[in-house]
């Protein structure tokens, strides 16, 4: 991997982590998922194709921020309005 791009991708890495603890489906099935996708591109080398899959990793970033938004959001809602079920 490039060297200039590196610090980027470890920095992806560490970001989708963190936010992968809050996963629904549980923080060691993000994890198992996370790895096996940089495992797959770990052997990249053409910086183009790696400033793809970085913008790719950012925008699973926001996906997975605006998931838990709506959870949060959902929960405040059944929590303090009454459903007319």
């Amino acid at each position: 991997m490039a060297n200039p791009l590196r610090g980027e991708v470890v920095k992806l890495y560490k970001s989708l982590l963190f936010l992968g603890r809050e996963y629904p489906k549980g923080a060691n099935y993000f994890r198992d998922r996370l790895k096996t996708a940089f495992m797959k591109n770990r052997d990249e080398t053409d910086p183009e194709k790696i400033k793809q899959l970085i913008a790719r990793g950012e925008f699973v970033i926001k996906e997975l921020e605006a998931l838990y938004y709506l959870r949060k959001y959902r929960a405040l809602k059944k929590r303090y309005y009454e459903t007319n079920e």
